[in-house]
């Protein structure tokens, strides 16, 4: 009890910062006269304030200390209740068939996924449009680093921040490494916001929808999210200029926020020098030759103009996570051919930067992998008595471990084995290979792409099994081992 004690404590001080979130959206509804949206979201945020707060006061104030199993566990069970509590507001808008499509929904908003089971989008409020962008936009970020920043500053508090998947200290403190993370992202909210606004606005859409779906899709960009306010996605725009901008976002969005501070520092060095940046470019591009390839084996698209707007924007789309659509799913399943789609697979499940708001393997680990290999040929390749080793270069000079190594090496094959479980699911339920595979990845890798699988029709049990896999994969798995562990042991432990 003493150890559930802590954990309990500060998941109810952390949730209850997150009931405040929904006055946004309540105040959305508030300035549009949109009523009932208000009620939903002034009881949705006082329920769940109301249980965060009896859940603290229930514990009291722990006497013990932070230690990391309780940073771990805290952060599994606050993102876990998050969602349940933030399902509230979206089953009683009534565009969700159930409570558990509602919950797929936030938790694929919250790690940033972007796959959706919504009913009818394009006729939602848009206090429920602002609701499902502000949960992709602080899920980006965290919901840790978000209490970190105004309600939580305890001892240890980094232990709690490192179990949400992030463990750079731009700065010493944590708290202010909270900060500055919020700092840099409502930096690029207010400048990407603007353009991708005015791009709107000059492209013929009304300066209140234009604000709108410009404040929106930033923030799904940025949070490398993948949602947008209409069932069309990109298509919907039908705006090239528009469609760069907003997948540019996403490529920011999915760097290092430690590569941010130092880019914003002057250290310009890193954009040559640092190992993640350049792997997530040579990725990129030599996933891009055989995308390319496939498209034009299949004739799919003619000309370079037409590859660069659809087939590499699509490519940057499933590398940095994002998952915004600027084709339909039935033509992504059934036009792109086999080769193609494998590019796409492999670029989901590589994924963004480590400490981003990207999800995937990160460029960080296969960088790490690869010197790894490196170092072993020049191990052989030199006498038995040498003694080699080797630094990389990540912010600053890193030496080559075999604990980074096998720290590396550990979280990929955790989501490889979670990408074979989600895809033997669906297989077992008879669809396809090829967009099993694909849709699994989608869902891992928390990349928002989608075949068609994704839909309200989806037996429920893919929908729970693609809910924890979205929540594991962002998490990034130890954080849902521990919480799991805790719960075992109290089972069975005397």
């Amino acid at each position: 009890m003493k150890e559930w004690r802590v954990i309990l404590y500060y998941t109810g001080r952390t949730l209850f910062g997150f009931a405040l979130l929904m006055v946004v959206p309540a105040l959305v509804g508030l300035v549009e006269g949109d009523y009932s949206s208000v009620a939903i979201f002034v009881f949705s945020a006082g329920l769940t304030a109301t249980f965060a707060q009896l859940l603290s006061l229930a514990v009291g104030r722990p006497e013990r200390q932070l230690e990391w199993k309780h940073g771990l566990a805290i952060v599994a069970l606050t993102w876990l209740l998050a969602t349940l509590f933030g399902a509230v507001p979206d089953v009683l808008s009534g565009y969700y068939l159930s409570y558990l499509d509602a919950v797929f929904d936030v938790m694929s908003g919250f790690t940033t996924t972007g796959l959706t089971l919504i009913q009818h989008p394009d006729t939602i409020s848009d206090a429920l449009n602002t609701w499902r962008f502000l949960l992709t936009y602080v899920g980006g970020q965290g919901i840790i680093v978000m209490a970190l920043v105004f309600f939580v500053n305890e001892v240890g508090a980094f232990k709690i921040y490192a179990g949400e998947g992030k463990d750079e200290r731009l700065l010493p403190n944590v708290r202010n490494t909270a900060r500055e993370i919020w700092r840099i992202s409502l930096t690029y909210l207010v400048i990407g916001s603007l353009l991708l606004s005015a791009v709107l606005w000059f492209g013929g859409l009304a300066a209140p929808r234009a604000v709108l779906n410009g404040v929106w899709m930033f923030m799904s960009a940025w949070s490398t999210g993948g949602f947008a306010p209409h069932s069309e996605n990109l298509l919907y725009y039908h705006n090239a200029f528009f469609e760069y901008a907003a997948t540019g976002f996403a490529v920011l969005g999915s760097l290092n926020f430690a590569f941010h501070h130092a880019l914003w520092q002057g250290k310009w060095k890193e954009i040559r020098r640092n190992l993640e940046f350049l792997t997530f470019v040579f990725t990129l591009n030599f996933l891009w030759i055989f995308v390319a390839v496939g498209l034009i084996k299949t004739g799919a698209y003619n000309g370079l103009v037409s590859l660069m707007r659809i087939g590499y924007l699509e490519l940057v789309s499933a590398h940095t996570t994002t998952g915004f659509m600027s084709v339909y799913a039935g033509q992504l399943a059934h036009s792109w051919g086999n080769v193609a789609l494998i590019g796409l697979t492999v670029a989901m499940m590589l994924g963004g930067s480590a400490s981003s708001t990207a999800g995937g393997f990160k460029a960080l680990r296969i960088g790490i992998l690869w010197k790894a290999l490196v170092l072993d040929v020049r191990r052989f390749l030199l006498p038995e008595s040498a003694v080699v080793r080797m630094r990389f270069h990540h912010i600053s000079d890193v030496l080559l471990t075999d604990e980074r190594v096998k720290a590396a090496a550990l979280i990929i094959i955790l989501y490889l084995i979670t990408w074979a479980i989600g895809s033997m699911t669906l297989l077992l339920y008879g669809y396809p290979l090829g967009m099993s595979l694909f849709e699994a990845a989608s869902a891992t890798a928390n990349a928002g792409l989608s075949t068609g699988v994704t839909s309200a029709a989806m037996p429920w049990v893919i929908k729970v099994v693609f809910t924890l896999m979205m929540w594991m994969g962002r998490l990034e798995f130890l954080s849902v081992f521990v919480f799991f562990s805790y719960i075992v042991r109290g089972v069975f432990d005397r």
